[in-house]
């Protein structure tokens, strides 16, 4: 029951995980800045993994998409292809969870099973780790030009989906290392059990080692031999009787 609760729960954070994951790619907020008037935001511009917009003190936004993917820079298009190999590996991961979880009746017998979730838990692990690489190197790109004070051109900050994207990549690898050490410790606990052996006691009952045909015969007391002198002393007390 344990076992079953604890997979119930690593499902819950990795799944939680793959949907934050999944939704940080469209999410228009990885890079924002703004320019300041007297009184209020003059303009606010902001950028993701598919294009660059302005958005103006009234609420109208002007987008304009990145042209070519072979013109783009060279971290843009590694953030894409690792927050891809993210969502896919989360979707794999999402599948094989739900086969190998003991609460569902598929996926066969329970060492399938154990066998599926574990690999379900890798997959989600890998998953976390590719988010978490895309999100860290777009950061990284955004304070080394911010700190930069040989860089000229627009500065900018941090945006929410970096962090939707830190968060959804701790739940998955949080969840996949629960699912891979809820098997292990299932396994072994199983080992465990089928290795018990009862010791019972040890018989005191002597088995000879002779074939059966040739058994020897069970050691007896022989018969008291009495000498002549005694028959004699032991009826001398009844000889006159």
């Amino acid at each position: 029951m344990s076992d079953m609760v604890t997979e119930i729960l690593a499902f819950i954070l990795t799944t939680s995980g793959w949907v934050l994951i999944s939704s940080t790619i469209p999410t228009d907020y990885w890079k924002v800045s703004s320019l300041d008037g007297t009184v209020i935001t003059t303009a606010t511009y902001w950028s993701n993994l598919w294009k660059a917009c302005v958005t103006d003190s009234t609420g109208v936004s002007n987008c304009k998409d990145f042209p070519s993917m072979l013109a783009l820079d060279g971290y843009i298009q590694a953030c894409r292809g690792l927050m891809i190999a993210a969502v896919c590996l989360g979707f794999f991961g999402a599948v094989f969870a739900l086969v190998g979880m003991k609460c569902t009746k598929i996926g066969g017998s329970d060492q399938s099973k154990a066998r599926m979730a574990c690999f379900a838990g890798v997959n989600f692990i890998f998953s976390g780790l590719c988010s978490l690489s895309a999100c860290s190197l777009y950061a990284h790109r955004i304070t080394s030009e911010f700190f930069d004070p040989m860089f000229v051109a627009q500065k900018y900050e941090l945006g929410v989906a970096l962090f939707i994207g830190w968060a959804g990549s701790i739940l998955c690898v949080l969840g996949g290392g629960i699912f891979c050490f809820s098997v292990v410790d299932s396994s072994t606990r199983s080992s465990s059990r089928t290795g018990y052996s009862y010791g019972g006691p040890a018989s005191t009952s002597h088995v000879s080692s002779h074939p059966r045909g040739n058994a020897q015969p069970m050691s007896q007391r022989p018969p008291p031999k009495y000498s002549s002198s005694s028959r004699a002393q032991h009826f001398d007390k009844n000889a006159y009787v």
